[in-house]
């Protein structure tokens, strides 16, 4: 139990109020409301009980921090209070709210029903860029892992602590719940530690009875439960994701990111003219890639909340721009022309939707944006020349020596140990740093691991003096190489110390055996 927990269920429940003031006050045409004294009292009660709900989290707040440096006696000794333990404390006290259950009553059931599940994370906040993916159990494949990786492929170190990844499991299982989380942790250990990955599930008590339900626009009931759930599910990850950053993008669990994207977002956005857009579209399929400001998140979400069980989430969010920017005195024409002011289409499409079974058991879509494009499967590079050779067979056409000369991506079969990609310069050379990325965005898996990045300085004497004695500044291999760095989730990246040039040769070593290929996508001797 989290004290942001008990904000959080105060923001959830205040989105409702509006809608209370809109029965309590419906407008004539002079904008004169009739009177109801009943609605009016209790829109009257429910503002008054959300500002004692803000209070108590107030008063819990400054309680949570007086009690942290506090001890209490027990056996004689003291005793730190854990943080962990006024959590739990404070999560018995979290306020009712009275307003969140006008429009689903059954959390009045459970007091922790609007509490975020963190399954994962380290409570990053104050970031950029908030990506928001809601993912289900499907029937059959996920897709989850390579989106993943497709996002986090190339990703720099700054833009890695500027942004937060949210996982939201919009399961009820547990069991499966803490499957995706052990599935990402595997993945992403790093990524997980350092607070870039979340994964968040619902409370088992937050969705509504789904067999209440009306099949309307000719959708069935199972096609009326999906996006039901699914306007409850989006809701809730924007509500959660709100206070994280600056701008939220909400992604599904089954796409492919472009390289570049972060900083092709961020670029966009600055180079705006106007400030006055409520949402950029960074693709053309359906809520993929829309980014908003992440402080305007619960005003969309209250609007989802309103009408969750009515129509899908792509036209509730068309429907806000309408309120927002249509004069109903004027024609369909000027209508969409004052929507398109305020959602601005950036091309081409940085995210492309790649499932092909829809998360709606026995749906099938063929979806594809056409102004996503071809994704770039290497990286060119301008490198000196060199004789190349390897221990590993390579693929069709996708050679060692293409990759070097930037034509293509080197493709190898299943490394085991002692197998070597050489490159060797005909004249000593110096080369002042490497970088060698393996994956690409369609073959994420297909990485170096447990191989090192290792030199052979052209004179000999160096190797003994950085290697040998009782202080060695480097470890040394066979063959005279010295090594000098490491693959790092599929990447060997870092400079070449002065004292070894000029060098007459670079080496990958595989250490180990591999379970799968391995695909060079970036090969670069950088050079004076």
């Amino acid at each position: 139990m989290r004290l942001t927990h008990v904000k959080f269920g105060c923001l959830l429940a205040s989105v409702f109020l509006s809608l209370t003031w809109f029965t309590a006050y419906n407008g004539n045409d002079k904008g004169e409301p009739p009177y109801d004294p009943k609605m009016i009292q209790l829109y009257e009660r429910l503002l008054a009980a959300e500002s004692r709900g803000e209070l108590v989290y107030r008063e819990l707040s400054s309680l949570l921090t007086s009690l942290r440096n506090l001890t209490i006696p027990s056996n004689n000794s003291s005793t730190n209070i854990t943080e962990g333990l006024i959590k739990r404390r404070l999560g018995l006290l979290s306020p009712r709210l009275p307003n969140a259950y006008l429009y689903l009553p059954h959390l009045r059931d459970h007091a922790d029903s609007l509490n975020p599940n963190v399954v994962l994370g380290q409570g990053r906040a104050g970031v950029s860029l908030v990506l928001g993916i809601p993912t289900v159990k499907r029937q059959k494949q996920s897709y989850l892992v390579s989106t993943l990786n497709s996002l986090l492929y190339d990703l720099s170190p700054s833009e890695r602590e500027d942004t937060v990844i949210i996982v939201f499991v919009a399961e009820m299982d547990a069991e499966y719940v803490n499957t995706v989380a052990e599935l990402i942790k595997h993945n992403f250990p790093k990524d997980v530690h350092s607070g870039l990955l979340e994964v968040v599930s619902p409370s088992q008590y937050f969705y509504p009875n789904f067999r209440r339900l009306r099949e309307t626009f000719g959708d069935s009931i199972d096609r009326v439960k999906w996006r039901t759930k699914q306007n409850l599910d989006y809701s809730f990850l924007m509500l959660y994701a709100h206070e994280k950053g600056t701008y939220y993008v909400q992604l599904e669990d089954d796409i492919v990111a472009k390289p570049g994207y972060s900083q092709a977002m961020k670029t966009y956005v600055r180079s705006l003219a106007s400030d006055d857009w409520m949402f950029l579209e960074f693709s053309q399929l359906g809520f993929i890639g829309k980014m908003f400001r992440a402080r305007d998140l619960p005003m969309i979400a209250e609007f989802f909340l309103m009408f969750h069980k009515d129509k899908p989430i792509d036209w509730l969010l068309d429907h806000i721009l309408w309120v927002k920017a249509c004069n109903p005195e004027k024609d369909a024409k000027d209508c969409n022309l004052q929507k398109g002011l305020l959602k601005l289409r950036y091309k081409p499409s940085l995210f492309q939707h790649v499932g092909l079974h829809s998360s709606l058991p026995g749906k099938v879509q063929k979806l594809k944006d056409k102004d996503f494009g071809k994704v770039p499967l290497f990286a060119a590079h301008s490198n000196p020349p060199a004789e190349l050779s390897s221990s590993l067979k390579h693929y069709q056409q996708h050679t060692l020596e293409r990759a070097y000369e930037g034509q293509d991506f080197f493709w190898g079969l299943t490394p085991t140990a002692e197998d070597f990609i050489l490159l060797s310069f005909p004249q000593p050379r110096t080369v002042t740093g490497y970088l060698f990325r393996s994956g690409n965005i369609e073959i994420n898996g297909d990485k170096f691991y447990n191989t090192t990045v290792e030199v052979l300085p052209s004179d000999s004497s160096v190797r003994d003096r950085l290697v040998g004695g009782q202080s060695p500044q480097y470890e040394g291999s066979y063959g005279g190489f010295i090594v000098i760095g490491s693959f790092v989730d599929g990447m060997a990246e870092g400079q070449i110390d002065a004292q070894m040039q000029p060098i007459s040769a670079l080496r990958l070593l595989v250490h180990s055996n591999s379970d799968v290929w391995v695909l060079l996508s970036e090969v670069s001797c950088v050079r004076e």
